[in-house]
């Protein structure tokens, strides 16, 4: 079976998504993670660029990674200078890796009009720069920055500067993207030309940028046509529009392709992917979008009835590889579109086995609350706790028995909110106050608490989102509005929303749905007791 390299460069390109800023610690944790799930070399920054760059690479040799190599970035040498003299060279020396990977021009137009130096010169400063790494014990791995396009300008130079590196001794030359503006029919002819100008055996890759849209594509294409080095990122983080996201190109070259990458063993290895995307993008703050193809929250949900039924008696019928390959689950919406089969499905994942005159009625009951204006395909804690209780299924761990807030002006402080909030217990009724920047705030904060006297766990709960929508605006302030809220604990999340005329109310009903379901379901963080 072919084997395809793969090189991460979250922690290098990612790191220049515009909002995205790594500590040292998220960098290691990114590693570590990065080296359970088998990539092959992980560019970890470009030593000299940044005090955290340069630190880096010693937290990773004293960390050990398992089976990942650390690759350090860098540029060729700078005109009118030996490499010897070039700080960005002697700066990689210095980090004390196995790999370097360094980028050139390839394109004309950046040769003459950015470096302002001579064709010839360009030429020579790759392969010399190349060759004093290796010469220094490195292997190095060369990125022709704009490759596509110049090729597209100027082919034989283009491919020139191919051949500088290889003269130089680079062990793998990497066409790249770096515009993002290709589309797949020219990175295939162009991928394809190349390999018949160079000699055989020599290691190709890519490295592509999603300006246009098609990062992934295009890569998936370079591998068709022989690549066999892929660089990429995580979630797709990168300059602008990003880079060709692993978590898209790891299955498709696995699932898809029937190639191996991850150092063996790639289709057990895949089931962590949604896993590692999800901590990147908690440490990042960078999220992935629910219909994120392969990790998404929605890439395996269903929300027709007919589709809902076509999997229950086939998963194929409508869905183009496994869930639990990529380690995500697939997932049935109710709404005013669902049939019983959902509310037989959605029972049966709580183990429960409903009777065809049971999920009607459940099935009754969503579609009065969707005509009343909830929506609840998106509130999946709110439709498991609607079907137990509809069947007398759950056990309140609290009951909420009043709340009372105030909102007013106070001068130098401003507007303040307070709450009281009293809620029982099993045969206890405890009370709380709390303040706020605003009611729902206030009162959220007297609530929790309230129950973290009796519910410890709840201290780990995130009120992750929080929206306010307006039903029937033709009806002015009294109008109904629809609050959704979200909750997580750690990469566990849920959601719950609720209908009132009174914004205050649907908060209250959605918050106390939220913390019933988290204790009905003994949702726990990390925390050590």
């Amino acid at each position: 079976m072919d084997y395809v390299e793969l090189l991460d460069t979250t922690l290098r390109d990612g790191s220049q998504t515009r909002g995205v800023t790594f500590t040292l610690r998220d960098k290691i944790r990114v590693a570590q993670l990065l080296d359970e799930l088998g990539v092959d070399l992980i560019e970890a920054g470009w030593p000299g660029s940044n005090p955290k760059d340069s630190l880096v690479f010693k937290a990773l040799r004293e960390a050990g990674l398992s089976r990942s190599r650390v690759a350090a970035f860098g540029s060729t040498r700078r005109k009118d200078l030996r490499p010897e003299q070039d700080q960005s060279l002697n700066a990689i020396l210095e980090a004390d890796v196995p790999v370097a990977v360094i980028f050139g021009k390839s394109w004309t137009l950046h040769v003459t009009e950015v470096l302002r130096c001579s064709l010839e010169e360009n030429l020579r400063m790759v392969t010399e720069s190349v060759e004093y790494l290796v010469d220094h014990g490195l292997e190095v791995v060369f990125d022709a920055e704009h490759f596509f396009d110049g090729y597209k300008d100027s082919p034989g130079y283009a491919v020139s500067v191919l051949r500088a590196a290889l003269e130089g001794g680079a062990r793998a030359v990497v066409l790249c993207d770096t515009n993002g503006g290709s589309l797949p029919h020219e990175v295939e002819s162009i991928v394809r030309e190349v390999r018949e100008l160079l000699k055989s055996g020599v290691t190709l890759g890519v490295h592509t940028h999603n300006d246009a849209g098609c990062a992934v594509a295009n890569t998936i294409v370079a591998v068709k046509e022989g690549v066999r080095h892929v660089q990429g990122t995580m979630i797709g983080l990168g300059e602008r529009c990003g880079n060709a996201d692993l978590t898209q190109v790891i299955p498709a070259l696995v699932l898809k392709m029937g190639l191996d990458c991850l150092g063996g063993g790639a289709r057990e290895k895949l089931r962590r992917l949604r896993e590692v995307a999800l901590t990147v993008s908690e440490l990042t703050g960078f999220p992935v979008m629910p219909n994120h193809p392969y990790i998404g929250r929605n890439a395996f949900a269903h929300k027709a009835g007919v589709h809902i039924d076509a999997v229950l008696k086939n998963p194929r019928a409508y869905e183009h590889v496994d869930p639990s390959s990529v380690g995500n689950e697939r997932s049935f919406s109710v709404s005013e579109l669902a049939g019983r089969a959902t509310i037989v499905e959605a029972a049966r994942r709580l183990g429960i086995e409903l009777s065809r005159e049971e999920a009607g009625r459940v099935l009754e009951e969503v579609k009065r609350m969707e005509a009343d204006g909830h929506h609840l395909e998106g509130a999946e804690a709110t439709v498991t706790l609607l079907l137990l209780r509809s069947l007398g299924r759950l056990v309140e761990p609290f009951r909420l028995v009043s709340w009372h807030v105030e909102t007013g002006y106070e001068g130098s402080r401003g507007l303040n909110s307070r709450a009281t909030v009293t809620v029982a217990v099993g045969d206890s009724i405890v009370s709380s106050s709390g303040e706020g920047v605003g009611p729902v705030h206030a009162l959220d904060v007297a609530l929790r608490r309230a129950l973290v006297i009796r519910f410890r766990q709840l201290e780990d709960v995130r009120l992750t989102n929080y929206k306010v929508s307006v039903i029937g605006s033709d009806d002015g302030t009294s109008a109904s509005v629809r609050v959704y809220t979200e909750f997580s604990i750690g990469h566990r999340t849920w959601s719950t929303t609720s209908v009132s005329r009174n914004v205050v109310d649907a908060s209250v009903k959605a918050l106390v749905d939220g913390y019933v379901y988290a204790l009905a379901f003994g949702l726990q963080g990390d925390r050590s007791t």
